[in-house]
């Protein structure tokens, strides 16, 4: 519930595009999101994307079989107003990604941008890769962004944690095999600028400790 009250409060007081992660077009998560799922027909599943424009790209791109998951019903609602009548198309999940109700096996692209780094705690970062192993189908992807070692330490009142490509995929294990990383370096609405890694991975639960390369 503090999670909840926490991000209400921050959705109730600013309007989306003043937010520090506000982005007009999600493109670096969305050229990825395409590079390892080119059919239209996947499932994907947007953790945290609140008020984010990443729906909005995908629906542009043909993608139908949308979910976007947030803490905030404001942001969610935010969201939908801005869609249209092409919120429909999108399956809308408030609710906190650690305790969520979500399908098994459910989903082909799990998407976070600025979620995983607000998880302080190794207790909260295990639950959250446990809520993706069993989200996530086998031979499915998962992208993850977070500040990167320069980036900023505090986000919206709240501590945060920056990883380096090697120590973001390390939290999630050999099972995760890494194809890519990148480096984005944000603009905020107020002209700052902000490091990002984003890392992609493969859910591979065959793939062997020694091929964690780049693909």
């Amino acid at each position: 519930m503090e999670a909840h009250r926490h991000w209400q409060t921050i959705y109730g007081s600013r309007s989306p595009e003043e937010l520090s992660w506000y982005q007009p077009q999600a493109q670096v998560s969305l050229d990825l999101i395409r590079r390892v799922a080119p059919d239209t027909r996947a499932s994907i599943l947007d953790v945290g994307g609140g008020a984010s424009t990443l729906v909005d790209g995908l629906l542009a791109a043909g993608y139908r079989r949308l979910a976007v998951l947030d803490v905030s019903g404001l942001a969610l609602d935010q969201s939908r107003r801005r869609l249209g009548a092409a919120a429909s198309a999108v399956t809308w999940i408030e609710g906190d990604v650690l305790s969520a109700a979500l399908p098994v096996g459910g989903h082909d692209v799990w998407h976070d941008r600025a979620v995983f780094h607000f998880l302080t705690e190794p207790d909260q970062r295990r639950r959250y890769v446990e809520q993706v192993r069993r989200t996530v189908r086998p031979g499915g992807h998962v992208l993850v962004a977070t500040f990167a070692e320069d980036g900023p330490t505090r986000c919206s009142g709240l501590d945060v944690a920056r990883y380096s490509p090697e120590t973001l995929h390390g939290e999630f294990g050999v099972d995760f095999r890494k194809l890519t990383s990148v480096r984005e370096e944000h603009l905020t609405p107020r002209g700052a600028r902000q490091a990002f890694v984003y890392c992609l991975c493969r859910v591979d639960p065959s793939h062997p400790p020694s091929g964690d390369r780049d693909a």
